[in-house]
């Protein structure tokens, strides 16, 4: 039956089928027989319409409803929540505001699963629309208007929060970070906020999706959660988001617009809210720690200092694949002089900034690492706020020791001190002023185009250092014989020696050519690697020794699986004793062998392998108390002809109960991985080299690049000797065995240097990119 609506409260007891009997939520247990029973009480809170996992991807709606009856108010366990599942959850939510009064009944009562949490009744209604009756007779005062906020929401003091409760609070932001990747699948917002009380309290929120996080700029911003828990994290209160949590935010800027910021399509704000914020604005004007805005404009930047920078983004490029260049300003100029960091212009994205550099008003801030993803969003033009840049001074290859150093800029990787860089939107009230002074230059324009004498005054170079040739030195084999390798790049630089790029500032992209001096792993075998994209770990391909010895224990300790979603069949090994069970899904069976994911269960290494030459998707599994599950994942979790696929141990939930298989075309090795819950680690090849030129030597990583180097794949040369066979071939080509170094061939490079965090030190590192061997 369909949600009803009465015009009024009384007319829901006529409504009552003279079979049921109206009882309280207070009387309500587990044993009570609710076929003859309904309720009546008021909505007090409304979730989303969401998808329910456990009921195959039914929707369902979550609500809490409270006793109206007065002679109960005083009693425990008033409110109480109503699930409701399918259509009757999405006619509930179109047709049921906050404050309206319901009539409930041919519900079940079950254990609610919350109850610790929310301290609400110790049991739940769950009603499924297909016998259950719903009444609702809507609120005499509007669900939308300032009265019925006030009416709804009960804001907490933050010096009065309780552990493990769920409350409603406002807060001034003292500190924040923007959202980055947790370990998990979410992203993660961390915040401090405070109020009039001036306790401060943490806070994190949990989301996979981006734009649900909170929009916040700057320190001193207002914003009021609902819905968060509770709990005490070392010996301090902290919140975290829970079922139904929502967040707006708002400028923290006195007699600025009261203009709520949230991605809730709906949400409730009135007067009461506007006053709040206005109250909390004067409160946080006077306190001492909102004049630490570290926010300073670009004539004010000192060398050394961390800081946050409001500018207008000119012209972006890519420099590598950890590194973006962002040319941004905010109209005063840097009182040193700052480093231009030029590229060519076809890399380059937006506006020329050659008149806006010989003014040093051009800043040129390098993004790194976890902050690439919101860099590449950035188009030409936007306004943003870096955090915690980093202003260096540096000193070009080029450069004298008594020459002066240039400052740079660097939004360095991870997230420490709130790190990170956002867009602000074009109205924002902290953009007035640096609108203004941008204004002043709108002149500049007319001076940016690019003439033959602009161009003698830049040489395209890689980041941070500005190349020119330097008659000191002199390359006297740069040219001497052929190069068994080919540059793929289209950098237009010159050649460095070994011994310049060594002295040179990361990061750098340039030229080498070089001979291999040696390299590791000498055994090529184990230059083979896999990585997960997701935790970035990088580990050896498990042996066939610890693999065998994982199946041995399982294949010893297996018994029958029995699942309703498998059709089983059996088969005799050479074992006495022991039975190989091969498990397909009842939705595959008659489907060719090429489509099939069979579940293989009690077999060895080697009686897997043989069976792998016949089927192409093979999951080797064991029975736990007469559930199928994985193996370790020292093991691969699926074999498919010459191929072994590995997943990752820390990121893979290792669990597929209740899974479903239908509706995927084509099983490969990715589709494999989801519908088991496996994060998969992807073949990589890894070798270091020792170059050596007339000047220097020089370590450098072959990984991201491998594959293009040799022509190979590394997930293929995982199942072939044949392509094993090339690359060691291609190895003893440019360092023939027995042989010299001035025997061995030169090797045309395209290097890239850059830095990473090792133990909490920073780690020079180089890696050859964008570089083939030549193919006969």
């Amino acid at each position: 039956m369909p949600v009803q609506k009465v015009n009024d409260s009384s007319d829901l007891d006529a409504k009552v089928p003279s079979h049921l009997q109206r009882t309280s939520i207070t009387s309500l247990t587990m044993t009570s027989e609710p076929s003859h029973r309904c309720v009546k009480a008021r909505v007090v809170h409304i979730g989303p319409v969401i998808s329910c996992a456990q009921k195959d991807g039914i929707e369902m709606l979550r609500a809490e409803i409270k006793e109206e009856d007065p002679l109960q108010r005083t009693a425990e366990h008033t409110s109480i929540n109503v699930i409701f599942f399918g259509t009757l959850a999405k006619d509930f939510s179109q047709s049921a505001r906050q404050g309206d009064v319901v009539l409930l009944a041919d519900f079940t009562i079950k254990k609610s699963p919350s109850f610790l949490r929310d301290k609400l009744h110790p049991c739940q209604l769950e009603m499924d629309g297909k016998d259950d009756c719903v009444y609702v007779c809507p609120s005499a005062e509007p669900s939308h208007g300032p009265s019925s906020s006030e009416a709804k929401y009960t804001y907490v003091p933050l010096n009065n929060l309780k552990p493990k409760t769920v409350v409603n609070v406002y807060g001034v932001v003292t500190f924040f970070k923007q959202p980055f990747p947790s370990k998990g699948s979410d992203y993660c917002s961390t915040l401090k906020i405070t109020d009039q009380s001036d306790v401060k309290v943490g806070c994190n929120i949990f989301s996979k999706k981006l734009e649900d996080h909170p929009v916040i700029f700057r320190v001193g911003d207002i914003i009021r959660l609902h819905r968060f828990k509770t709990e005490m994290f070392r010996d301090s209160m902290s919140l975290l988001n829970t079922y139904g949590w929502s967040t707006v935010t708002f400028d923290g800027t006195i007699d600025s617009p009261v203009v709520p910021h949230t991605s809730s399509k709906s949400f409730h704000f009135g007067e009461s809210d506007i006053r709040t914020v206005q109250e909390l604005r004067q409160w946080a004007a006077n306190q001492s720690w909102i004049s630490n805005d570290l926010t300073v404009s670009l004539s004010s930047v000192k060398p050394g200092m961390y800081f946050d920078l409001t500018c207008q983004l000119l012209a972006k490029a890519v420099m590598d694949s950890r590194c973006i260049l962002l040319k941004v300003w905010d109209g005063t100029k840097c009182q040193h002089p700052l480093l231009n960091v030029a590229v060519a212009s076809d890399a380059l994205e937006g506006e020329s900034t050659v008149a806006k550099d010989r003014m040093n008003l051009t800043a040129n801030v390098l993004v790194y690492d976890n902050h690439l993803e919101v860099a590449r969003d950035l188009k030409p033009g936007t306004f943003l706020c870096f955090y915690n840049l980093h202003a260096l001074l540096q000193r070009a290859p080029d450069q004298l020791p008594d020459q002066l150093e240039h400052l740079s800029f660097h939004l360095h990787g991870g997230t420490s001190y709130g790190r990170g860089l956002r867009s602000l939107p074009a109205e924002s009230p902290a953009l007035q002023s640096l609108k203004s002074v941008l204004e002043k230059h709108v002149d500049l324009d007319e001076y940016d185009e690019v003439n033959d004498g602009t161009l003698l005054e830049i040489w395209y170079t890689p980041p941070e250092a500005v190349v020119l040739p330097n008659d000191d030195e002199t390359d006297a084999e740069a040219d001497t014989g052929p190069s068994y390798t080919v540059r793929t790049c289209e950098h237009n630089m010159r050649q460095l020696t070994l011994a310049r790029v060594k002295r040179s500032t990361s990061p750098l992209l340039c030229h080498v050519r070089a001979r291999v001096k040696k390299y590791n792993p000498q055994q090529l075998y184990q230059c083979l690697k896999l990585f997960c994209s997701n935790c970035k770990t990088m580990e050896d391909v498990p042996d066939d020794s610890a693999v065998a010895k994982v199946f041995r224990e399982s294949a010893k300790d297996s018994q029958p699986c029995d699942e309703q979603w498998a059709a089983t069949s059996s088969a005799s090994s050479r074992e006495p004793g022991r039975a190989i069970s091969m498990h397909i899904s009842r939705d595959m069976v008659g489907e060719s062998t090429h489509m099939q994911l069979i579940f293989v269960e009690g077999t060895t290494l080697d009686e897997i392998c043989v069976l792998s030459r016949d089927y192409k998707n093979l999951v080797p599994v064991r029975s736990v108390n007469g559930r199928m599950t994985l193996m370790d994942l020292t093991a691969p979790f699926l074999f498919s002809g010459d191929k072994r696929y590995y997943g990752c141990k820390q990121c893979s939930l290792n669990t597929f109960q209740n899974p479903v298989f239908a509706g995927v075309e084509t099983w490969d090795e990715q589709a494999v991985a989801e519908a088991l819950g496996v994060q998969l680690m992807q073949y990589r090849l890894l070798i270091q080299f020792e170059l050596e030129d007339q000047t220097d030597t020089l370590e450098a990583l072959l990984w991201e690049n491998a594959e293009r180097f040799f022509h190979v794949s590394a997930v293929d040369a995982s199942g072939s000797q044949d392509l094993q066979d090339k690359i060691q071939t291609i190895m003893d080509t440019i360092q023939p065995p027995d042989s010299s170094l001035e025997e061995r061939p030169w090797l045309d490079l395209c290097v890239s240097v850059y830095t990473v965090k090792d133990n909490d030190r920073n780690k020079v590192c180089c890696q050859i990119t964008n570089t083939e061997m030549k193919e006969e």
